[in-house]
């Protein structure tokens, strides 16, 4: 297992400098809005173009890794993520900056499909839980820690911004100097919403409004922090207490779904999350410590849902539809995290901040009344036909992670084979050695031994498989798949 983790250490240290700078400017941006006079709507527009570009990612990005490959888009989408960070206090405007955040979502797809694919072709059958987990749990924690260093840092300045881009900037090094080779291109699955609907009701419309009611309370809970009496680093603290409490819970209730009915544990998260989303919106706490003890409350009771709908769309579906399900359900997730900032941003200008607790509790209480309805429709799976919980599989971060291995024969696969980054030699999987061939100069001059003083040997590469020299002056090598 040591060994495991060494070898992806460069891929975690990545996954860690990003999300830290990601979960920075999350937080920043609707402080920073605020600060800069923009109307409520305004930052729910805002918040709401970053799903837009994650849903769009979850789309369009598959097609950037097969073209490129997975170092190079990579290296393209975290750059391009550093540069949108740093426009944002060069452009102080709702247009530009929902432009910006359009760009940011679509990144950041893309490099959770990239990192994930990567993780699962080093992990092994034995091992992946435990890899999937510790990559979970990286993501999540060095969030939190963006969020929460917001404390430190004047977000008037530009200061927080440019850390933002740094960090981003720096998350590109340890996969662009990775010796390790780049897994296969990854496939695409078709997206056929009738039938994850046919699989699982309960899962495809509990993911749309599970993704209403965190979409708000990730992008909008710094603000509605600041508009209840808390300073800004309060109100940093107060956004990275939802992420906390649902890192508590996810795995707790995740267990206690494998032993009844998924669906009964999704009512009561969509009843818990309700009577806790109003005590707060009719309350609304000025106190520092008893608003941040609600904020770890409603994230106790809210953000397993998404992990829980799709543990039960996992029960129901061949092991072959599992990608298939996985990345359907994460699109549904984004869309209702599209309309969730926006439509709270109308209830906050319309009631004050606590609408944002007023859309959580309608959509939570729509999700448990849904689901209650689906109880008398279908009945529960049995017990021993249940997989068994894994948050990894189900954690609202990627698509490519799946319980079981993705069949590239079935009818809803399209294979990599046809795409042009698969033509590269690093993916070619009978280029078994790698040798190099001295060629002496046909005029007989500069019998020199090769060392590179420009009077010797020319050495080039040849790939031995394919019988073809592909190789320059340098003695470069390249990768063994």
């Amino acid at each position: 297992m040591a060994q495991t983790i060494a070898s992806i250490s460069a891929l975690l240290i990545s996954v860690a400098m990003l999300v830290f700078g990601h979960g920075l400017q999350s937080t920043l941006l609707p402080l920073a809005a605020s600060q800069a006079s923009f109307s409520n709507l305004s930052i729910g527009v805002v918040s709401s173009s970053y799903f837009f570009g994650l849903v769009l990612g979850c789309l369009a990005a598959p097609h950037v890794i097969m073209r490129a490959g997975h170092i190079r888009a990579y290296a393209a989408m975290v750059s391009l993520m550093s540069a949108a960070a740093i426009f944002h206090p060069i452009l102080v405007d709702p247009f530009s900056w929902s432009l910006i955040r359009i760009i940011s979502g679509f990144c950041l797809a893309a490099f959770y499909m990239i990192i994930e694919s990567w993780l699962n072709e080093r992990a092994t059958n034995e091992n992946r839980g435990t890899v999937m987990s510790i990559y979970i749990v990286i993501l999540f924690g060095f969030m939190m820690i963006g969020q929460i260093s917001i404390s430190t840092m004047d977000i008037t300045s530009f200061v927080p911004f440019a850390i933002a881009s740094v960090a981003v900037s720096l998350a590109v090094m340890p996969v662009a100097l990775t010796t390790t080779t780049q897994p296969a291109p990854i496939a695409l699955v078709q997206f056929r919403p009738v039938k994850l609907y046919r699989n699982s009701p309960a899962a495809l419309i509990g993911t749309l409004l599970v993704g209403v009611a965190n979409g708000a309370l990730w992008t909008l809970a710094p603000l509605y922090g600041t508009q209840i009496g808390l300073n800004n680093d309060q109100s940093a603290f107060y956004a990275a207490a939802i992420i906390g409490g649902g890192m508590l819970s996810q795995w707790p209730i995740g267990r206690v779904s494998d032993l009844i009915d998924r669906r009964i544990v999704l009512i009561g998260i969509g009843i818990s999350t309700t009577i806790v989303a109003l005590v707060i919106a009719f309350l609304s706490p000025t106190g520092f410590y008893m608003a941040a003890g609600l904020a770890v409350l409603i994230g106790i009771c809210s953000q397993p849902g998404y992990a829980i709908a799709v543990a039960h769309a996992f029960d129901y579906a061949d092991p072959e539809d599992f990608l298939e399900t996985s990345s359907g359900l994460l699109l549904s997730f984004g869309i209702g995290s599209i309309i969730g900032p926006f439509t709270a941003s109308i209830l906050m200008s319309q009631t004050g901040p606590g609408g944002l607790y007023f859309l959580v509790a309608a959509a939570e209480i729509a999700l448990a009344g849904f689901v209650f309805a689906r109880m008398f429709a279908r009945q529960a799976i049995d017990p021993e036909d249940k997989y068994d919980f894994e948050y990894a599989a189900t954690a609202q971060v990627g698509s490519v992670i799946t319980p079981e291995p993705l069949d590239v024969d079935a009818d809803n696969v399209i294979p990599p084979e046809e795409f042009p980054a698969y033509e590269d030699a690093v993916y070619d999987p009978e280029a078994h050695e790698i040798t190099e061939e001295v060629i002496t100069p046909e005029d007989g001059h500069g019998h020199g031994h090769g060392h590179g003083h420009g009077h010797g040997h020319l050495t080039e590469t040849e790939v031995d498989a394919e019988g073809e020299k592909a190789g320059s002056a340098t003695g470069e090598k390249t990768d063994k798949p």
